[in-house]
């Protein structure tokens, strides 16, 4: 049996793996599944379905065979650092003004240390109460992962009957988010010389007029009265959002691509899937214009991922739980999306809470603060003792 690492000290390893959500997260499986096997955790793997070679997912649990226990849920992934001016290797913590630098103190490897470590602790100390940990994959692409490891869960460990998704919320509970629809839009032009513009069709003038309608959309929405749910919510609507787009062959050219992702941050409350209905429908309206114009023009549209609402309950065993550990009874909602929501979709009761503030994620020289560290693990401390 190997030693008990210190939360730190896992933190250091976890951070040494470059798990950007393209790349591999194998050896990163490999270390925690090894890790808790040295101190008689048993770790089951579900590899990506797409991916088998070079991602999974991992989950352990630690106590009696009983359902009702709690689950630690985590992401392996982290997101680039390309194009960003780093003061310190990113793939190496180094601590510095109280902070632990490095991608993924934040979002959110420093919430994954401190559940292996609670896990260990766990597996030591004895429990009554079941303690889990789930760690996903290609979280920072749309939580894709998320209903792979829900599922393959179910039937191999005991059901828990809560969840507290360790997501930067300053050890505060938070108890709903908006889900999101995206998707990847590939407008197919015809191109002709710019001057006989309209003999042709271009792919982003086309493009664009999809986009203003995604612009419409927002203004409709924020112009509306929001019902008492999505009114928690900032801003109190749901969004249409595009982030890139690439497209056109020269200025003198009619563009025969133009492409862009596209997506929407649907509050609770709506369907994801009703504001995708609307969206083909335009999509399809747009289409026919173009092909009176031009027959081989089409707008192909492929749909990247699907996030449920994380919806406000009563009665939630891990708000309850959350809440009793931390003294926070603020009631607080967000509007990015974490794992919680496919979690709530696969009948558990969950929340987010975890270290640190989602502001520092993502950013060049992401860290936790020293303090914010020792403050999660004062929170799993706790937890344990209410396990045992």
């Amino acid at each position: 049996m190997t030693a008990r690492l210190s939360p730190r000290e896992i933190l250091d390893k976890l951070v040494s793996f470059p798990t950007v959500s393209r790349d591999p997260n194998l050896p990163l499986i490999d270390w925690v599944e090894s890790y808790l096997a040295s101190h008689g955790i048993e770790s089951h793997r579900h590899p990506h379905p797409r991916e088998p070679e070079a991602k999974a997912a991992l989950f352990a649990h630690v106590g009696p065979e009983i359902e009702g226990g709690v689950v630690l849920s985590g992401h392996t992934d982290v997101v680039p650092v390309e194009g960003q001016d780093w003061s310190s290797d990113p793939w190496t913590v180094t601590e510095r003004d109280g902070c632990l630098y490095g991608r993924g103190t934040t979002d959110m490897k420093g919430f994954d240390a401190l559940s292996i470590w609670a896990l260990v602790e766990a597996k030591h100390r004895g429990v009554s109460r079941p303690l889990q940990i789930a760690l996903s994959y290609d979280e920072e692409i749309g939580c894709v992962g998320g209903a792979d490891i829900v599922a393959a869960m179910q039937g191999v460990v005991p059901k828990a009957n809560a969840v507290i998704v360790g997501e930067p919320t300053e050890m505060h509970a938070v108890t709903g988010h908006k889900g999101g629809v995206n998707f990847r839009v590939h407008v197919h032009g015809y191109e002709v010389h710019s001057s006989i513009l309209h003999t042709g069709v271009s792919a982003i003038m086309w493009g664009i007029k999809l986009i203003e309608w995604a612009n419409r959309v927002n203004a409709e929405n924020a112009a509306a009265t929001p019902d008492p749910t999505a009114a928690l919510f900032e801003p109190p609507y749901t969004n249409v959002h595009v982030g890139q787009i690439h497209g056109g062959t020269a200025h003198n050219i009619t563009a025969k691509d133009c492409e862009f992702g596209l997506g929407f941050r649907v509050v609770p409350g709506e369907d994801p899937q009703d504001w995708a209905r609307r969206f083909r429908e335009e999509v399809a309206r747009l289409e026919a214009e173009m092909q009176a114009v031009r027959p081989e023009a089409r707008i192909e549209v492929t749909p990247m991922f699907e996030l449920p609402t994380f919806v406000p309950t009563q009665d939630n065993t891990a708000e309850e739980l959350v809440r009793a550990i931390t003294g926070d009874n603020e009631t607080r909602q967000v509007s990015y999306g974490t794992e919680a929501s496919h979690f709530q979709a696969g009948g558990y009761d969950a929340v987010v809470c975890g270290p640190s503030d989602i502001a520092i994620a993502h950013k060049p020289d992401e860290y936790i603060e020293i303090a914010e560290f020792e403050r999660g693990r004062g929170f799993m401390e706790r937890l344990l003792e209410r396990l045992a």
